[in-house]
């Protein structure tokens, strides 16, 4: 079992010389630092939203490379390895569109996953060289990177292995840790007592379904965080049969939910 937080990404792509060089790289790169950071500046400050900065695209990678892991040694495969690339593009591909998913924000929270594509495109177009000299190996990398961004919203159906596993992720970041933005700006609805109700969230390969996404709350409103919010993520991820989401009340099991049929 793994727990979700912002270290995990050092610990996945730690030992693969080509992920961490790339992980530093994202992590050095200026443009994208401060793209990250007025994201928080426009959603934050202004809308008084939870994180979607620096640290939630690193929560987010850590989480989804993870993920990647789990549902391969189940069998499923990425998109990039059907077309005949590796497991490691496919990691490259999941590391990067979870890293770039939220970028859009710099500009406002509506239609973000759009409005990220582009931001994303330029970023992806210093980058991607580096890694993919052959031009036709570097657009399909390039197409599932931004399939995954765009398709991170609730509302678009992801088409990938990989796309599903980003917008997954992106769903794992809800422990109380970064939740306590909107409660200090002065957010007090249903969303802001919810997130601050989940402990910790953690990782693990099951038994009857390749994932299970294990959330621990203090009180019974983290509930609402997990079927209404991370519900829809699920649904709409293309791999709703493959994960369990268990819901523990301080490290007893509640119950647990499913969106799939």
């Amino acid at each position: 079992m793994v727990r979700v937080s912002e270290r995990l990404v050092e610990e996945k792509v730690k030992g693969d010389e080509v992920l961490s060089t790339l992980y530093r790289e994202l992590e050095g790169d200026e443009e994208l630092q401060t793209a990250l950071r007025l994201c928080n500046d426009m959603v934050v400050k202004r809308l008084y939203y939870n994180d979607h900065g620096p640290m939630h695209a690193k929560i987010v990678a850590g989480s989804a490379l993870e993920i990647l892991d789990i549902l391969t040694r189940r069998g499923l495969r990425p998109i990039t390895v059907q077309h005949g690339l590796s497991h490691r593009d496919a990691a490259i591909v999941v590391l990067l569109g979870s890293y770039l998913h939220d970028i859009g924000n710099m500009i406002h929270r509506e239609m973000h996953h759009i409005t990220g594509t582009y931001i994303a495109s330029g970023i992806l177009s210093r980058i991607l060289p580096k890694y993919y000299p052959d031009l036709k190996t570097q657009m399909r990398i390039r197409q599932e990177i931004l399939h995954s961004i765009l398709a991170h919203d609730d509302n678009v159906q992801a088409l990938s292995l990989e796309a599903g596993i980003v917008k997954l992720a992106d769903g794992t970041d809800m422990a109380e840790g970064r939740a306590r933005y909107p409660y200090m700006y002065g957010k007090s609805d249903i969303h802001a007592f919810s997130a601050l109700a989940i402990r910790s969230v953690e990782l693990k390969e099951g038994d009857d379904v390749p994932l299970v996404v294990e959330v621990d709350m203090v009180n019974e409103a983290g509930v609402f965080q997990v079927e209404e919010v991370y519900g829809k993520k699920i649904a709409t991820s293309g791999l709703d049969r493959f994960v369990t989401v268990r819901l523990l009340l301080r490290g007893k099991y509640l119950k647990s939910y499913s969106t799939a049929g």
